[in-house]
């Protein structure tokens, strides 16, 4: 195995000019000195320990991300765009997936702390998060996405989902609906109660009566959405719109429709949130609210960069989402039939 004493034979150096070279400092370096040494490195193949570099730094140039599913097509866009612009920053992304199970995300958690990474980005499952107490003990640097939690030492960059709700049933209210069930996700979950929030105050804003209108709620995915949208849509006085608190909700539910013989938009109109890509590629594309998820990872990655830099934190963002107005509300699908979503 090549070592650091390698190269500074063949560079004609000490051990502590290699060092110097490859930790930037913190004396300076003759240019022609530097160039020789490089030129060992590279002639030798010589590749530094990074455990042993990352100790004495004390930095590991790794950050840590838990995710609550990432077989959900949102959070695995939302992954990959924190992963791409972590590695712009020179970081390595380690993922956590928790599977929705409170257990799991807390074992993610210790041991990425445990790990030593550089700064962790959470977003959380359900509750009631255990591993708050080791987080504060640990100082490490954190962003919560997506959830709000108090009591804890991040910063929190959110969306505003009762905005983006109420905006999208808006929208179903303005094509003439007034009967609109809701297929929402988990009572527990805090999008799914401001998703909620916001259907329900437009509606009350339009006149009606939030208590009148059928609501189911199931975990965020595609056999909640096609079982949600059988019960409401099997009513006898079923909605003739429905807003859907998430995409992967209304594909199921749009299959659902299929299944009992309506049409999407002329019996029931659709309205949903996240604007996944997937969303554009249903027959008829679905009418979304579109979260800005490469605003978010970079946002994430940006701020959890700047806390390792200063170790400052509590900082609280929140974004909004766009209505993308497609087929399934009664908006003319666009043109070629999907878009760049």
């Amino acid at each position: 195995m090549v070592t650091r004493r390698d190269v500074a034979r063949l560079a004609g150096t000490s051990e502590a000019v290699v060092s110097y070279v490859l930790n930037n400092g913190p004396r300076n370096v003759a240019p022609h000195t530097r160039e020789r040494v490089l030129r060992a490195i590279d002639e030798l193949g010589y590749r530094p320990n990074a455990v042993a570099r990352s100790l004495r730094m004390s930095r590991t140039h790794t950050i840590g991300l838990v995710v609550p599913d990432n077989a959900n097509p949102f959070f695995a866009e939302l992954a990959r765009e924190i992963e791409d612009v972590a590695f712009e920053h020179g970081l390595t992304l380690l993922l956590g997936n928790a599977m929705d199970d409170d257990d799991r995300e807390a074992a993610y958690v210790r041991t990425l702390i445990d790990r030593q990474v550089d700064g962790l980005i959470l977003i959380p499952a359900h509750g009631p998060h255990a591993w708050r107490s080791q987080l504060a003990a640990s100082r490490v640097p954190c962003i919560v996405l997506d959830r709000e939690l108090d009591d804890t030492p991040a910063s929190h960059l959110l969306l505003d989902n009762e905005g983006g709700a109420y905006e999208a049933t808006g929208h179903l209210l303005a094509h003439g609906q007034r009967r609109i069930g809701c297929v929402a996700g988990p009572k527990s979950i805090h999008p799914t109660v401001e998703r909620v929030a916001g259907w329900s105050r437009a509606l009350a804003e339009a006149g009606l009566d939030p208590a009148s209108m059928p609501l189911v709620h199931g975990p965020f995915g595609r056999r909640q959405g096609y079982l949600g949208g059988h019960q409401l849509l099997s009513l006898e006085d079923r909605p003739t719109a429905l807003f859907v608190t998430s995409d992967e909700q209304a594909i199921g539910v749009m299959r659902a429709a299929a299944e009992l013989g309506l049409s999407v938009p002329g019996d029931v109109a659709l309205c949903s949130f996240d604007g996944i890509a997937a969303s554009s590629y249903t027959v008829p594309a679905l009418t979304t609210m579109r979260q800005p998820i490469e605003v978010l990872g970079r946002r994430a990655v940006e701020l959890l960069v700047a806390q390792i830099g200063d170790s400052s934190g509590g900082e609280r963002v929140v974004l909004s989402a766009a209505l993308i107005r497609r087929g399934s509300c009664g908006c003319p699908d666009p043109v070629g039939g999907v878009d760049d979503a």
